[in-house]
């Protein structure tokens, strides 16, 4: 009510997060999860002509699924921050840069740097559909695609979906004001839903942008990234980070939030990490460390690993963690086939191999 603004310096604010229940309980499926390879903060993955695409880095490595070693298909000059391929096999690799590039196909050799006037500035998530027709998620007009804690933090909501129909050269801004869109998943007909990270929830969009965004999936314990569909229907839901009560409420104090903001070291602030407990300097240790410097699973933490199962309606059936004292955290992208679901967690320098039928 229009009175709780008025209220609220008298009476506090409570500061309230879902609790790890129901589809969400905690387990270790994460952590205790097959090792398909190491790699340094592996990013976006795609399985691709049979291969195992990983953007380790600035490489596009290809693994093949039964094993071996990996080759180096393309090094760029900044890092990778997503992928995505066209039915005729042509790759579409965004950069932390800002460009996207085309590798192999119809568009081979192209660079994307703008869609309808709009520069892209952080591209987070890349989706196909039909032929040539590319949506991206441009996470913020103010910071870079790995740069997502600075524009929670400063409360940034200039994120927005562009489409690009590559054949006709035609662009379309179909959803702004967005709060650092992380994940496209395109539907059947067409719809997109996007992950919206900073305000943890799921949005359908149609695929011309003509009705306003409409929630799917609200109020989500983590921070969303990618989406990708599950074998026999669903979707499979990356969630990036935790939320706990005091990043909450550092946000709500926007004077304690600049000046943090502005003095202290970037991995040290009070907000969400892809991996934690590498500095005694980190904040959140006391509610975690016991004797022997033992970390309770738990604990409240900066980081966390989860993946979420959702069904043909987009709501959690199940979901797979690494706890707080676990160090499979930051799982941002995932690709699944053969009843495989490979899962890249950028804290623990890993892509995970899980059978699907453990979900």
């Amino acid at each position: 009510m229009w009175w709780d603004a008025l209220l609220d310096p008298f009476r506090g604010k409570t500061v309230t997060i879902p609790p790890m229940d129901g589809a969400f309980r905690p387990n270790t499926q994460l952590e205790t999860a097959e090792t398909f390879t190491e790699a340094a903060h592996p990013e976006a993955l795609l399985v691709h002509e049979g291969r195992l695409l990983v953007a380790s880095g600035i490489e596009l490595l290809a693994f093949p699924l039964e094993g071996g070693v990996p080759t180096t298909l393309r090094r760029f000059e900044t890092v990778i921050s997503a992928l995505a391929a066209f039915a005729d096999g042509g790759l579409a690799i965004a950069l932390v840069s800002g460009e996207i590039r085309f590798l192999g196909g119809r568009f081979d050799g192209r660079i994307l740097t703008e869609v309808a006037g709009r520069r892209i500035h952080a591209p987070t998530a890349l989706a196909t559909a039909g032929e040539g027709i590319l949506y991206v998620a441009d996470g913020s007009a103010r910071f870079a695609a790995d740069d997502w804690q600075s524009d929670l933090m400063a409360k940034g909501a200039s994120g927005a979906v562009l489409r690009l129909d590559l054949v006709e050269g035609e662009g379309r801004i179909i959803a702004d004001g967005l709060a650092w869109p992380a994940g496209l998943l395109v539907e059947p007909d067409r719809s997109v839903i996007v992950s919206e990270a900073s305000r943890h929830r799921l949005l359908r969009i149609t695929g011309d942008g003509r009705t306003k965004p409409q929630p799917v999936l609200s109020n989500l314990p983590g921070y969303p990234a990618r989406l990708t569909r599950a074998t026999g229907g669903g979707a499979w839901l990356a969630l990036m980070a935790p939320r706990n009560r005091l990043i909450e409420l550092v946000l709500t104090e926007t004077a304690y939030r600049e000046d943090m903001m502005a003095t202290v070291p970037r991995d040290l602030w009070i907000a969400p990490q892809m991996s934690s407990g590498n500095s005694f300097l980190e904040p959140l240790q006391c509610g975690g460390v016991v004797t022997m410097g033992v970390r309770k699973p738990w604990a409240p933490g900066r980081s966390y690993g989860l993946i979420a199962r959702l069904d043909d309606h987009l709501r959690p059936v199940s979901s797979l963690h690494s706890r707080a004292d676990g160090r499979r955290h930051g799982i941002r992208d995932m690709a699944e086939i053969g009843g495989v679901l490979f899962a890249a967690s950028r804290g623990g320098n890993v892509v995970l191999e899980i059978e699907t039928g453990a979900a």
